[in-house]
């Protein structure tokens, strides 16, 4: 595989034969690179493999900075492995060292310090290269969890010998296919980099096994070359991977791929959707969310926010980034749970905005009201929401039993304002005790009072009440 940059270049357009600076890349980008490279080969580490939070929601790798690994036993259990970035930052005058990404191995062992330094030489390699034609080390043996084995030393005969029975086990063998590719990957740098240069025979895969290949590898020549003898019977299989596939390759596989079918299921889009979130990369989403539409028929109304409660569970900048592009037709088609999710963070910026649009609370709105009324200190969040935009239907008294419970006492009066019968709700109470608030009951009981004495006194036409269904406020 191509080394990993830490900085963009683009065809000059003067002179199509050089180079020039682009940018740089953002961290999570490469990170997900590298992530996805060592995962392919077998080389995460078992326990995790994280992302310094200094660099996420998109932030750049530093111009000129470059990369570096310590490996060493932890202070407690596992061994550690630690990568850096090193630049020279000009303003302040001084070089700077911080860190990137950190991993650990549970296991304690001198095989599994051996293990982790196999990993760090791995992540070297890939963004410097190998820089010789060296014989090259490999683990043998173990399966599973077991993160023993033996390391050893083999020459390029050796080395050779070996590959080729690995190919043979792959063509024959299924169950083992991903662990020889990982052996195949560690060896020879990509699997498809080997059936180009190095293969003696016709390897007996299926031109759709070889795409997977190019993709995995992120070999886009061969991609090209192969991927359109196996679009009509493998296209959703292709988008998926192609989706999930990091970086500047897999987008171009992914459009290349959008490019040529003009239709797709909802079960395959959705899951293309989802492994683009996975590796965390928002450039991708965005446009597979933007093509939706074109390419698959009677889309669920649903889909959008859907994607964006997928992409809170652990990429929150990107769900985030999904309901700004969403319309309001979108978020009122969103699942309310989204609301539910966003409360809890508190997050009023996205509560606001998914409100704005026309988000229902639905079966939802009771756990969501509680959370931001519990201990008093967020009901401020429950009364800005209540008060832009209907979104709480007029018959969930479980919502306004949880403001109750909670003694949000200007939130439950937003809610009587809003339509909610307070009569029909201490009928339904009896059925569900609520000792210990007698203060928040009176209180509502005299706003109650009074809402009715006012509402008496209003014209005939002013007193039929608002509309049931939901309650519109603001």
């Amino acid at each position: 595989m191509d080394m990993i940059e830490l900085e963009r270049w683009k065809p000059s357009e003067a002179d199509p034969r050089k180079l020039e600076y682009a940018g740089q890349p953002t961290a999570q980008e490469v990170f997900e690179e590298l992530k996805y490279r060592l995962e392919s080969m077998g080389y995460l580490p078992d326990e995790y493999f994280l992302l310094d939070s200094h660099w996420e929601n998109g932030r750049e790798i530093p111009k000129d900075a470059d990369i570096f690994c310590t490996t060493d036993y932890g202070s407690s259990e596992g061994v550690y492995l630690d990568v850096y970035l090193k630049w020279y930052d000009e303003e302040r005058q001084k070089s700077i060292t911080k860190s990137f990404i950190t991993g650990k191995t549970l296991g304690e062992n001198g095989n599994d310090l051996d293990r982790m330094f196999l990993i760090s030489s791995a992540i070297t390699k890939a963004f410097h290269g190998n820089h010789a034609t060296h014989a090259r080390y490999m683990q043998i043996g173990g399966v599973g969890e077991d993160t023993g084995g033996a390391v050893v030393h083999l020459s390029q005969q050796e080395q050779k010998t070996i590959i080729e029975a690995l190919v043979e086990q792959r063509e024959r063998q299924e169950q083992s296919m991903s662990q020889t590719e990982q052996l195949l990957r560690r060896m020879t740098g990509s699997i498809t980099e080997y059936v180009n240069t190095v293969g003696m025979r016709p390897l007996r895969m299926s031109g759709y096994d070889k795409t997977i290949l190019a993709i995995q590898d992120g070999e886009l020549s061969a991609f090209k070359d192969l991927y359109p003898q196996t679009l009509k019977n493998h296209a959703d299989d292709l988008l998926i991977e192609a989706a999930g596939r990091p970086g500047a390759v897999g987008r171009k596989m992914t459009l290349l791929l959008l490019v040529d079918v003009e239709q797709f299921p909802e079960t395959a889009y959705r899951a293309a959707c989802q492994k683009a979130i996975d590796i965390n990369d928002p450039e991708k989403v965005s446009f597979l969310l933007e093509q939706v539409g074109d390419h698959v028929p009677e889309l669920s109304p649903s889909f959008h926010g859907e994607m964006a409660s997928y992409a809170y569970l652990d990429h929150r900048f990107i769900a985030k980034e999904i309901i700004k592009r969403c319309s309001e037709e979108q978020i009122a088609a969103a699942p309310s749970y989204l609301l539910e999710q966003f409360a809890a963070d508190k997050d009023f910026r996205t509560l606001s905005a998914l409100v704005e649009k026309g988000i229902s609370g639905g079966p939802s709105t009771y756990r969501t009201l509680h959370m931001l009324t519990c201990e008093g200190h967020d009901s401020w969040i429950a009364e800005e929401l209540l008060e832009k935009r209907m979104w709480v239907d007029l018959d969930d008294y479980n919502a306004l039993h949880a403001c109750v419970q909670n003694d949000a006492v200007e939130v439950c009066k937003l809610l009587l304002d809003g339509g909610m019968d307070f009569d029909v709700y201490q009928q339904w109470a009896k059925n569900h005790p609520c000792a210990g608030h007698e203060e928040t009951l009176q209180a509502l009981t005299d706003h109650w009072s009074e809402m009715q004495a006012e509402q008496a006194g209003a014209p005939a036409e002013l007193q039929q009440g608002p509309a049931m269904g939901g309650q519109t406020l603001g």
